[in-house]
């Protein structure tokens, strides 16, 4: 079970200054969408030149023109480079080959997407390395988790990892790592409190204890 630090809402000199403070206990940096926008792949180009040990994952959510994307985020360091569910299944074959060309990863974030098990089974079969379920900020502010979502494409899934995003904090952990993802991805639930390294060097210990 992995952790991944998920970076929005931070420029470039913030973002560095979050991953130092955490490094020894992450195991993959996400460059969240928000921070793409702002800044480019220059943002996952200096990631990863500082934090070589580190994987990096550029959230680009792609959903189209997919191995030109993946091409480019590759260029810029990206370990993993994320597509959308919903996208077409051209769009994530093409990401997928692109990937496997540039020695790179796959990640599907399954945000929006209506009949997941069946989606989840599909996009299992495109070689894929990892399936997200996602619950999005607007979806969190009514309450929504991710739980329940993971249980139903763990159902399914049979050659990609499983993954888990949005809203998990140090209280709902404890549930996350008893469903059994491959990587439980935090954002706010570290980058929002006040002892950033506590908080993640706790989060790890929890998931190394729930292996």
């Amino acid at each position: 079970m992995e952790l991944q630090l998920a970076l929005d809402l931070v420029n470039i000199p913030e973002a560095k200054k979050l991953v130092k403070e955490v490094e020894e206990y992450v195991d993959i940096v996400e460059i969240g969408t928000p921070v793409i926008i702002n800044e480019g792949l220059r943002a996952v180009k200096e990631i990863k030149q500082e934090f070589p040990h580190l994987k990096v994952l550029a959230d680009l959510k792609i959903m189209d023109a997919a191995a030109y994307e993946v091409m480019k985020a590759s260029e810029a360091g990206a370990d993993i480079i994320t597509i959308l569910g919903v996208a077409e299944d051209l769009s994530i074959k093409g990401a997928v080959e692109e990937a496997k060309k540039q020695g790179k990863q796959i990640l599907v974030d399954m945000i929006g997407v209506k009949n997941l098990e069946e989606r989840a089974k599909e996009v299992d079969e495109f070689g894929v390395d990892y399936i997200c379920v996602h619950t999005g900020y607007d979806l969190q502010a009514v309450g929504k988790n991710s739980l329940e979502d993971l249980a139903t494409i763990k159902r399914v899934v049979k050659n990609a990892k499983t993954a888990i995003a949005g809203g998990i904090k140090l209280n709902t952990l404890p549930e996350v790592i008893k469903a059994k993802p491959d990587l439980i991805i935090v954002g706010g639930g570290i980058t929002n409190q006040e002892d950033k390294r506590a908080v993640a060097a706790e989060m790890k210990k929890m998931i190394q204890q729930g292996e």
